[in-house]
């Protein structure tokens, strides 16, 4: 069930009423969809915070705006400021509950890789997964154990796949999480490749030499 959530219109764009906004607790927003036009508002920033802590960043909200209709809608970007990290603006986005949509789920590992003990780097390539399910079924999060994984295994989006109840949208090769050797070996493989490959280098020279002299 979808949590609700209000909001008030905002008609007037301007940046300086758009600053008093945010002043005031609040955070500009828009509200759009493929049937729906694109209409301004404003949230409150802690009311917005707890629901987005309860549903998920995926999550379904009952956007109620001034008493008026109902927009079941999804958070569709965030903007927030880098520094301080308070809310800038937001999109949400009207969804069809009868109709598929794509979104990206963030990718949450846990467990301790063997391969981490063993002296190796867990290295997380992607953190989130692109989907495609109805609204109502999207996942929250996508739950990863990397307990068994050693030294240089990984797990791809096809071992990722028949553990997801909806479609994922990746490619089956792309790489979720692997654990790389230790940099000292790594440092170690490059010099021996670099040292092995110096002699063809000079012999290279050396017959080019004598070949100028035979001329």
């Amino acid at each position: 069930m979808a949590m609700s959530l209000k909001a008030e219109k905002r008609p007037d764009l301007r940046g300086s009423v758009t600053r008093k906004i945010r002043k005031q607790g609040y955070v500009p927003a828009v509200v759009y969809g493929n049937k729906t036009k694109s209409q301004p508002i404003s949230v409150e920033a802690v009311d917005f915070l707890k629901t987005v802590r309860e549903v998920g960043r995926n999550g379904l909200i009952s956007l109620e705006v001034e008493k008026g209709t109902k927009h079941q809608v999804m958070v569709h970007d965030l903007q927030m400021d880098p520094l301080k990290g308070d809310y800038l603006h937001i999109d949400f986005f009207e969804v069809d509950m009868s109709s598929e949509i794509e979104a990206n789920v963030p990718v949450r590992l846990t467990g301790e890789a063997r391969g981490v003990s063993e002296g190796g780097v867990l290295s997380q390539l992607m953190y989130e997964i692109t989907v495609r399910s109805l609204p109502a079924d999207i996942p929250e999060e996508i739950t990863l154990d990397v307990s068994s994984l050693a030294i240089g295994d990984s797990i791809q989006i096809r071992d990722v796949r028949g553990n997801v109840p909806v479609q994922v949208v990746n490619e089956d090769e792309e790489t979720v999480v692997t654990v790389q050797p230790p940099a000292t070996e790594k440092e170690e493989e490059t010099e021996a490749a670099v040292t092995d490959s110096e002699p063809e280098v000079i012999n290279e020279k050396e017959e080019s030499a004598e070949e100028a002299k035979e001329e």
